[in-house]
């Protein structure tokens, strides 16, 4: 399977909370919310669209205890995201959780990159981790993810968990494919392409 990353991010690379207020508070963070005021169709239909793509989900605890609780008290029948979210085989990364009740759900403790990287080796299409910005950075410095998208706000939080934090690991990409919905969405999707290239400008 295709290990691929799917990120909202502010416009300075937040990733806490795009969804609610109290979506996640944790580290006293106030500013949850923020991606909300710009979603619009298009960018419902791209992300309906990739997570048709998936096979399964890969999740960090604090993620996966946040969709466990909001995801299943959803029943629309006209909610694009639904029946999928709660269907799809789930795999948590935790060394802390004891169980996991959003069936289907796999708990992954011990060494958990060699457990991804054997799940990579299933057959099938995506892999798909959504949110969960600290297991995204782990994997990301391991070399483990093939693709990351990226849906940056046109907003400023200040605060909050960062998808890349200071001092994390160097990563090169190679983009794939860029857009902007009417509600000021970038869309920016990317191939990973191992460390980073450099070089000196010399001029024109």
């Amino acid at each position: 399977m295709k290990l691929t990353l799917t990120e909202f991010l502010s416009l300075d690379g937040v990733s806490q909370g795009p969804g609610s207020p109290d979506e996640d508070t944790s580290d006293g963070f106030t500013q949850g919310g923020w991606l909300v005021p710009h979603i619009d169709d298009a960018f419902i239909q791209q992300t309906a669209t990739w997570l048709g793509e998936a096979d399964a989900l890969l999740l960090g605890r604090r993620t996966y205890n946040s969709f466990a609780r909001d995801w299943p008290k959803i029943t629309d029948p006209e909610d694009p995201f639904t029946e999928k979210m709660n269907g799809l085989t789930k795999y948590v990364a935790s060394r802390s959780l004891a169980k996991a009740d959003w069936a289907p759900t796999t708990i992954l403790s011990g060494d958990i990159l060699a457990s991804v990287a054997e799940l990579k080796k299933q057959p099938g299409r995506d892999l798909q981790i959504h949110g969960s910005a600290q297991l995204g950075q782990s994997l990301l410095a391991a070399g483990l993810i093939d693709e990351l998208r990226l849906v940056i706000a046109p907003v400023v939080v200040g605060n909050g968990r960062r998808l890349f934090p200071e001092g994390g690991a160097p990563a090169g990409l190679g983009l794939l494919r860029n857009e902007t919905t009417p509600g000021g969405l970038a869309i920016l999707v990317y191939e990973t392409a191992g460390l980073p290239k450099y070089g000196t400008y010399e001029g024109a």
